[in-house]
């Protein structure tokens, strides 16, 4: 097949966690600041239709895409570096390919023949890999394979590798192998042999790595790299350091001082676009290393000795951080652990909470404390969808008096459903991808705080969530001083609240985590860094 657009594909070896996620970011991001038009694919080898029905603990946090697309929190990576939207069509699991080919030979497209896994299935990778380059829209598109070559389930996946190289031409094809140099502390070395073998996985399987990314701990000397480059069959040059860095938003700078984004533009003969442009980048890193003051949030949830369920919440910090030049220390807290006889001694010194997302009863009080505590004392305040309604379900309670005031996700029988199921989810059988998902409108109040830090009336934010508040107790709410500040304007849902009297407490039912980049972070986490500043001051 003749085409103009580029691909990349990178693959991991030896272990998984290396980062191919963040070396597809920082590669993509450097070509991006060249000029080129980038975007980046992530393909994972399990079952599942989305990671939308598999829970934080198994694959960290799913992320929610602008289209609705439940997605890898590669994702997340991707659009935090390039400041850029992905889509529907930058996550494919096994589970959807396969589930194409039997919708498929169920509709009898086939033509009676036996449906197999070469050609099918490999078929509609490739059909995958390349759609995104079909739109015209991109120079480069860079694929990043889930899991390791070896992986039983991901065989498919580097077969499609391999054949996609005679489909669209050597001269736009590269592979890139992210894989491991171990120290081994004992004999004071670095072992090239898990790469070696990592490499020779890949060659049985007919792919040949034109660069090679090593991930190490300490610096590679020369005669590594050339070790490295003669059994492994790659030139020298093309053997690429990567050190573990203090953050991974310097893995861009690494990576240009190695000067993967030169071999990659030599080996892919990707024109003369040689003026780099990466100033606002370096401004980011530069006041996200040198903050000249300190704020302490506490991050409320569930799965916290998981960060990454909570990978966007995490970065959306790190940026709104760096706008303010302050460094924030992040305490990731149970709900589980806290109750009314110990939240004064657990928050005494923050400056700032966030009750996160979530699903189900697990850890419910606790979170009903923790808002309390934040509302009766003034702290600084952001709840996110979960969050906000269990700062509704907390206002009814203790404000209203309405006894036993809770969400129908957590108690169907309650007197007092101040959190019910979104009429559009009552007749569902089905969990999988059905939820209220992507990006929807929201008005926002004249002189809220939300309307103040978007300094905008209207806005798009990403959902994911069945239960919404009731709007039977709306006005009840209102009268008694907690504001619906956000309102959907075609369905009346309340997006945002706000309480009056509290220097600053907005709750969202929308995930504003999910839109905040390096290069904008999201309005909502600078206001309420700005106000765990402020708070702190006046402790």
């Amino acid at each position: 097949m003749a085409s103009s657009t580029k691909y990349i594909f990178i693959t991991g070896g030896v272990t998984s966690s290396l980062g191919k996620g963040i070396i597809a970011a920082s590669l993509a991001k450097l070509l991006q600041a060249r000029g080129f038009s980038v975007t980046i694919q992530k393909f994972d080898p399990y079952l599942n239709i989305d990671p939308g029905t598999l829970n934080p603990y198994e694959h960290g946090e799913c992320y929610v895409t602008e289209d609705g697309a439940e997605t890898d929190l590669d994702l997340g990576h991707y659009e935090r570096f390039l400041n850029a939207p992905t889509s529907q069509g930058n996550n494919v699991t096994t589970g959807r390919i396969y589930n194409n080919v039997i919708t498929k030979e169920r509709k009898g497209e086939y033509l009676g023949k036996t449906v197999q896994v070469i050609p099918h299935i490999t078929d509609e990778i490739k059909r995958n890999f390349f759609k995104l380059g079909e739109e015209g829209k991109y120079d480069v598109i860079i694929t990043e394979i889930g899991g390791c070559v070896g992986d039983i389930e991901s065989l498919p996946f580097i077969e499609a590798v391999r054949q996609a190289k005679w489909d669209i031409g050597a001269n736009n094809f590269l592979v890139v192998h992210l894989t491991l140099i171990p120290y081994l502390a004992a004999a004071k070395e670095l072992k090239t042999k898990p790469t070696q073998h990592s490499v020779k996985q890949l060659l049985e399987a007919g792919i040949q790595p034109d660069i090679l990314v090593c991930r190490t701990e300490h610096p590679l000397p020369n005669e590594v790299k050339k070790k490295l480059a003669l059994f492994c069959n790659v030139q020298l040059n093309c053997v690429i350091e990567a050190m573990d860095a203090e953050t991974i938003y310097d893995v861009p700078l690494l990576m240009k001082k190695e000067k993967l984004d030169e071999r990659v533009m030599t080996k892919l003969k990707l024109g003369n676009k040689n003026n780099i442009d990466l100033e606002q980048w370096k401004d980011f890193l530069g006041k996200l290393k040198n903050p000249t003051q300190e704020v302490n949030i506490g991050l409320i949830g569930k799965y916290v000795s998981l960060p990454d369920a909570y990978k966007s919440i995490i970065e959306a910090f790190v940026h709104a951080g760096a706008a303010a030049e302050c460094k924030v220390n992040l305490q990731l807290i149970s709900s589980e652990e806290l109750h009314a006889d110990n939240v004064v001694k657990r928050f005494e010194s923050l400056d700032g909470i966030l009750v996160a997302p979530g699903f189900g009863e697990r850890g419910l009080e606790g979170k009903i404390e923790t808002v309390k505590f934040a509302r009766e004392n003034k702290i600084p305040f952001l709840g996110i969808c979960l969050g906000m309604q269990v700062a509704v379900i907390e206002f009814a309670r203790n404000v209203l008096g309405l006894e036993g005031a809770n969400s129908t996700e957590m108690d169907p029988q309650t007197k007092h459903p101040v959190i019910d199921l979104m009429e559009e989810q009552k007749n569902l059988d089905q969990l999988g991808g059905t939820m209220r998902l992507g990006a929807y409108p929201c008005e926002l109040r004249k002189g809220s705080r939300s309307a103040q830090a978007y300094g905008k009336s209207k806005v798009q934010e990403r959902h994911r969530h069945r239960y919404e508040f009731n709007n039977k107790y709306l006005q009840k709410i209102e009268d008694n001083g907690m504001v619906p500040s956000g309102i959907n304007p075609e369905t009346g849902l309340v997006e945002i609240i706000e309480v009056k009297e509290h220097p600053w407490f907005v709750g969202t039912q929308f995930h504003p985590e999910y839109k905040s980049t390096v290069l904008n972070p999201h309005p909502l986490f600078v206001r309420f860094i700005a106000a765990a500043i402020e708070n702190k001051k006046i402790k």
